[in-house]
């Protein structure tokens, strides 16, 4: 018996000390993860606000017949250098704008180049000795200085670093989103409900619910090239338009959608059911009355889940056109377009050192909002969660 004792003893000891190591091992694995994550918004944070920055310079516009034709007769010449290519390109346009310009003059703040922005931020920079001294003699004299970055949320794209901004991108995935809800949430919804609720269970059924939930784990970038040989070259949908990729995202969705309602239909009980059955209500008039208000938190917050996925997404984007130039905000669906993924992929590849920091910054402003989005969805599931 005492060797049979000793025998259990060590087993339980055995036992504890595989415990122990897989406890720390997964603790290990979780602080592991916690540190990446930390220095993944470390590095976010310091190459992204920057991009919240911008050097400006103050400077006297004289408007004159000469700076009609020629721009840069409008500011004084040595701070032609200093100042944005797509500052001194405006000056033409509002004169013609506003012909009362004309022999007038003003004193304004305006952007200065890429180069002297890097310099003033401590960033690489070509810009020889002679003009960082220039520079820091103006910032001294308090006629350079950097602000808050307007700019990088009142316009969109464009050529030169210092004039980039992702309102048109933000506009752009604001109108993609609202067709992918338009489209997704009330098919997707419709569908959960007649599987879950209509449909008998026989072959046929099984199957469908086997592709549904094997399209919600296969890679976007086929929901990409089903949308440009459905959307674009059979059905004739504008590329690189909101519709375009708004329908292709909704393809990407339904899935997700689909699976979060019939979990939330699921989770209504059977006695709900019952007792409409027994005052005489119709198995729809159960649904709709009954089971859909109760179970309509978990769907929305799937929605609001499954709709923030697809707000991340590139790759379906890419692929129907939505990475276009855009240097104005679109007005209309069937318009290009680009959403903010791609103006953030189309930022990394620009060769420029300052395209850097607004990369980083536009990522910084997704993060934020896929981060709303999720937890305006956790805070919605916690209000309305019933314990039945």
């Amino acid at each position: 018996m005492s060797h049979s004792f000793d025998d259990i003893s060590q087993q339980l000891k055995r036992r504890h000390r595989k415990s122990a190591r897989l406890k720390w091992i997964s603790m290990g694995a979780l602080g592991l993860a916690g540190l990446f994550l930390l220095l993944f918004f470390t590095d976010m944070l310091n190459k992204g606000l920057p991009a919240f920055q911008q050097a400006y310079v103050n400077t006297e516009i004289n408007y004159t017949e000469e700076a009609a034709s020629d721009a840069r007769q409008a500011i004084a010449d040595d701070l032609v250098p200093l100042v944005s290519r797509t500052e001194i390109r405006s000056i033409p346009l509002q004169m013609r704008n506003n012909e009362d310009l004309l022999g007038t003059s003003e004193q304004r703040w305006l952007l200065v180049n890429g180069e002297v922005d890097q310099y003033l931020k401590g960033n690489r920079n070509s810009l020889s000795e002679e003009e960082r001294a220039a520079i820091d003699e103006r910032v001294e004299s308090g006629q350079v200085e950097l602000a808050f970055n307007r700019t990088f949320f009142t316009e969109g794209d464009s050529k030169t670093s210092e004039s980039a901004g992702i309102l048109a991108a933000v506009v752009g995935t604001v109108m993609t989103m609202i067709v992918t809800l338009a489209i997704s949430f009330p098919i997707g919804v419709m569908t959960a409900v007649y599987l879950e609720e209509f449909a008998p269970d026989n072959r046929i059924t099984q199957a469908i619910e086997i592709n549904i939930n094997n399209l919600a784990a296969i890679p976007s970038i086929l929901f990409g090239l089903l949308g440009l040989a459905i959307f674009i070259n059979f059905f004739g949908v504008p590329r690189s338009s909101p519709l375009a990729g708004g329908m292709t995202l909704a393809l990407m969705t339904l899935p997700v959608i689909i699976i979060s309602t019939r979990a939330a239909l699921r989770s209504v009980p059977d006695s709900i059911r019952h007792a409409a059955f027994g005052v005489g209500c119709s198995r729809w008039q159960v649904v709709r009355d009954h089971v859909l208000p109760l179970a309509m938190p978990g769907i929305m917050t799937g929605s609001i889940i499954g709709l923030a996925q697809a707000m991340g997404e590139t790759a379906p984007l890419i692929i129907v056109g939505m990475v276009a130039f855009i240097p104005d905000v679109g007005a209309s669906f069937t318009e290009a377009a680009t959403v903010m993924p791609a103006q953030i992929f189309t930022w990394a590849g620009e060769p420029e050192p300052a395209f850097v920091e607004k990369t980083a910054g536009g990522i910084l402003v997704l993060l934020a909002v896929l981060i709303s989005l999720n937890a305006f969805a956790v805070l919605l599931r916690k209000k309305f969660e019933r314990r039945w």
